[in-house]
């Protein structure tokens, strides 16, 4: 017979941990399932330089600030240490090892299949996060090309691509950063553009510009756009106008690429741009404007999905891949079905993941 629980959480990063400790408040017994063998698993394999771009003090969990002692803008190891530590000081139920293949739902009941046997429980919350969900596009030729490609999650550092010719594909924040160390470290770097990017400061007269951005939702759409368009021309007057070509989109309307790293290595000539990827050839690629250029390696940095696949047809998804929800965190499909570290916007991942945990806590806590 599976194993039952009385609530149950897919994934033990920061959501997972954030949803536990507020369950655990509540006094909800609760079983936390991690797929890798360590606590923040993600975190402890994200690339070595990656720094976040929130501010400390909106990127803590609830119950625990992030160390007065830690910058501004904490590093990936630190944050990593932060989870552990936060872990070990709520006593969170987390098991690790527990890779979830599949999830069911059967006479109000959830069944969770796991490499270890199934589990049930009343309620499932599902804090899996995208990273777990690379989305890795294949180029017409792609078969073809004789070097190496990559998504960028299984990039930790440069070392390896010093001297080669290296071809980022995207310009989000993962490929902006890494784009721009490998060219600072010695590669020959090329980022193929396909629909431009919206660039920010990371800091807006000394303070992170989720700050600016925090605030900024609170007003009507228009003064929103105002904002916006008085940080780009602060921008303009003080580092020229962009080297990167602008969507059709506002930076409102998805994450822009927060900070100067590529645009700075753009601008001294440390990397090349390039339209979109048209085709993969023997030696390199060919783009969009008809150009061709040879690469010894291919990092995709583009993007992640919502990880929703042991979910199957359970759940319908929104135009941005995500789990149909209402109240932020309640699924729209399937009854006690909670999602929490799954909205993403400027104010950031962490802030909404500290407010989405007591949300699915509380709501929770008055079904027991």
């Amino acid at each position: 017979m599976p194993e039952q629980a009385d609530v149950l959480i897919v994934g033990g990063g920061p959501a997972g941990l954030a949803t536990s400790q507020q369950l655990r408040a509540h006094g909800v017994p609760h079983r936390v399932l991690e797929g890798g063998d360590t606590v923040g698993y993600t975190w402890a394999n994200l690339y070595d330089s990656l720094t976040l771009h929130t501010g400390k003090h909106m990127s803590g969990l609830p119950g625990r600030a992030l160390p007065r002692a830690a910058p501004l803008f904490v590093p990936r190891g630190e944050f990593w240490e932060y989870l552990r530590d936060y872990a070990r000081a709520f006593e969170l139920p987390v098991e690790t090892g527990c890779l979830v293949d599949r999830i069911t739902r059967s006479d109000g009941t959830w069944t969770i299949n796991t490499r270890g046997g199934p589990l049930t429980a009343r309620a499932l919350v599902v804090a899996t996060g995208i990273v777990a969900n690379p989305k890795a596009p294949r180029f017409p030729g792609q078969e073809r090309f004789a070097g190496r490609i990559e998504h960028s999650v299984t990039y930790r550092r440069p070392d390896a691509y010093v001297g080669r010719r290296v071809l980022v594909v995207g310009v989000g924040n993962s490929g902006a950063e890494i784009g721009s160390e490998i060219a600072r470290a010695g590669g020959k770097v090329t980022v193929a553009v396909r629909s431009g990017a919206n660039v920010v400061p990371l800091t807006l007269a000394g303070l992170p510009i989720q700050y600016l951005a925090y605030w900024a939702r609170k007003l009507p759409r228009a003064m929103q756009e105002r904002v916006v368009g008085l940080v780009r021309l602060m921008s303009e007057i003080k580092r020229g106008p962009p080297v990167l070509p602008r969507p059709a989109h506002s930076p409102l309307d998805a994450i822009p690429v927060i900070g100067f790293h590529l645009v700075d290595a753009i601008a001294q000539g440390l990397v090349d741009v390039r339209t979109g990827v048209a085709e993969l050839t023997t030696d390199g690629a060919r783009f969009t404007d008809g150009s061709v250029g040879s690469f010894d390696d291919i990092i995709l940095a583009t993007g992640f999905g919502a990880a929703l696949g042991p979910l199957g047809a359970l759940v319908q998804v929104d135009p941005k891949g995500f789990a149909r929800r209402r109240d932020r965190v309640v699924s729209l499909d399937q009854p006690n079905l909670f999602f929490v570290g799954h909205n993403y916007d400027a104010t950031g991942g962490l802030y909404n993941i500290n407010r989405d945990a007591r949300l699915a806590a509380g709501l929770i806590a008055q079904k027991t």
